[in-house]
This record gives C-alpha cells, sequence and structure tokens, in this order.
C-alpha cells in the first residue's frame, strides 16, 4: 500500500509545517498542502489548521512507492518515458490505491520526481516525466502553449476510408449522477478541440480499421468522443456508445471480460500513445513506442469464456 501511517514524536511543541520541513525534507508549500490534506493525526483525529502545533504523539499519513519492476523506455538527464500498460493509473484515485504509475517513477527517480501530463487509465503508451521540479515546470509550460506534438493508435470499429480532420468542441457534462458526470460530449457551448484522423490498415474480417490519431489540443476524452461522433468508436471502450446500465457495470468492475467483449469488442480500450515530439533545452526528442499494438490489438479481441 503506497500511503502509509508512521507513528512519531516530538519531544518540543512547534509548528507541525516546520516539523515537516525540518525533520522530513518537504518544503513549506509541500508541507502545508499534507496538513490541510488531513495527512497528520493528533489522537485519531486530523490536524487541518496548516498553522497547527505538534507535540508528543502523533500520526503521518505519507505516500511510499512501490515497484512492480516497470522500467521506463527512455532516460534523460532531466526527464524519463515509461510506456505505460493498459490498467495502470497515472496517479492513486484514492489511499487505498494498491499501485500506480507515480509509484514506479518516485521509486526509481526520488521523491521530487513527477508525472508531466495525463492519459486514461485504459490507454497505453509513452507519459513522459519529469526528474526534478524545474523541468517538471518547464514540461507542463510545453504541454500548456501546446508545443508537444503526441500521435496516438486505435483499432476503430468499421471502415475508416479517408484521412479526417474533426474540429467538435467539446463538454464535460455538469449533471450531478456520477455516471454523467464523467462522460464528454460534442456541444456547440463546448471547448474547442481538434484531432486528425488517419487510416493505416482495415481488417474485412473484423469491419475494424487501425488508425492514427494526432490531437491538437488535450481535452478529456477528446480522441475517444470525437472518433465517437464520426460513428466509428474505438475498440473496447466501455463508456462511449454503452448503454448506462453497462457504463455503470464497468465503473462498479461487474462486467465480465465475456460482457465486455460483446459490448464494444475487445476487452481493453484500444487506444495507444505511440509517439511523442518536442523540443526541450535546445533539443528535438522524438520519442516512439516500441510496443506492437497491432499485435496488441489481436489478443484482445479473444477472450476465454470462462465465466
Amino acid at each position: 500500500m503506497p500511503f502509509v501511517i508512521k507513528k512519531m514524536y516530538v519531544e518540543k511543541k512547534q509548528k507541525a509545517f516546520l516539523y515537516l520541513m525540518n525533520e522530513l525534507g518537504y518544503s513549506q508549500r509541500e508541507a502545508q498542502r499534507f496538513i490541510s490534506k488531513g495527512r497528520i493525526l493528533v489522537n485519531g483525529e486530523k490536524m487541518l489548521k496548516t498553522a497547527g502545533e505538534i507535540e508528543g504523539e502523533f500520526e503521518f499519513i505519507y505516500f511510499e512507492p512501490i515497484t512492480k519492476g516497470l522500467l521506463p523506455t527512455y532516460v534523460e538527464e532531466e526527464f524519463v518515458v515509461f510506456d505505460k500498460p493498459s490498467g495502470v493509473l497515472i496517479h492513486p484515485q484514492t489511499k487505498r490505491t494498491p499501485y500506480s504509475l507515480i509509484d514506479e517513477l518516485k521509486y526509481q527517480f526520488g521523491r521530487d520526481a513527477n508525472i508531466a501530463h495525463r492519459i486514461d487509465q485504459e490507454t497505453s503508451g509513452l507519459v513522459l516525466c519529469a526528474k526534478n521540479k524545474k523541468s517538471e515546470r518547464d514540461i507542463k509550460m510545453m504541454f500548456q502553449e501546446r508545443e508537444m506534438k503526441k500521435k496516438y493508435l486505435a483499432l476503430v470499429h468499421g471502415e475508416f476510408k479517408e484521412e479526417l480532420c474533426v474540429e467538435a468542441p467539446l463538454l464535460r457534462s455538469k449533471a450531478e449522477t456520477a455516471i454523467v458526470r464523467m462522460v464528454v460530449k460534442v456541444d456547440d457551448s463546448g471547448k474547442k478541440s481538434k484531432t486528425d484522423f488517419k487510416p493505416l490498415k482495415y481488417f474485412a474480417d473484423t469491419n475494424m480499421t487501425l488508425i492514427e490519431c494526432s490531437p491538437h489540443t488535450g481535452r478529456q476524452h477528446q480522441i475517444r468522443v470525437h472518433l465517437f461522433h464520426v460513428k466509428h468508436p474505438i475498440v473496447g471502450d466501455p463508456i462511449y456508445g454503452q448503454s448506462e446500465k453497462d457504463i455503470i457495470k464497468f465503473l462498479d468492475k461487474e462486467l465480465t471480460p465475456t460482457e465486455r467483449i460483446k459490448n464494444s469488442g475487445a476487452t481493453r480500450l484500444l487506444l495507444h500513445a505511440s509517439e511523442l515530439e518536442f523540443n526541450l533545452y535546445e533539443k528535438i526528442y522524438r520519442i516512439v513506442s516500441d510496443v506492437n499494438f497491432e499485435e496488441i490489438c489481436k489478443s484482445s479481441l479473444v477472450v476465454n469464456i470462462s465465466q
């Protein structure tokens, strides 16, 4: 479990954030953020005041990264790139999340290393990570200024016959229900979004097409929603194109692989972040995933019906 509770003791009364800074090496901002999130417990109660004081025994909830042996595919002095498997979270969703990519990054490269951008849990592929706070700021600014060129591979339903540019604005639903809140839709009042699509290979036996996706903007679920919008949903998508009943079953982890392949065509979302190209510190990088995505697609279309 990455989040652990450690008992600590301080002899003289002092500000809690100063203890975290002086004894554990956190910055003032980090220390005060931990306190405001309830990471310090005094007599079992959360301390929420950032100027609160501690004396004697208390407990501190902190992130202790673990490793499952996932190594980066590209390492530089200022950054590393992981080729994330489908199903692995970028960050823990709760304190009970057993493992995420941030575990590997901090376990291997230290506490100041951080992930610079996100891809969905089910999306596989390249994730750029900073090794220190300066490179984190610079890389995030690069994404913010849209100076990062990204390419994805996707397997979609139907024959995708020609190159296509989709410029459909995207809006995240503001409805109250949890199921609707996570769904993004095309809406004229949404944010400008643009994705280029290029067909690579058509598979007549399954009526599916392998395509290259080049997003110019970075909206949540952008590629997935744009492809659903043009009636070529991604094979294995458990959200877009599915009934509310099956979406809920998926979110509750009650949808079996057999049911999922029947509904969406595969046991996972067949979307892969395949290429990153950027200019950082006066050097141009072009990093390409060495994963054979076509083989992954083939294996994901087959399910062991034993349930």
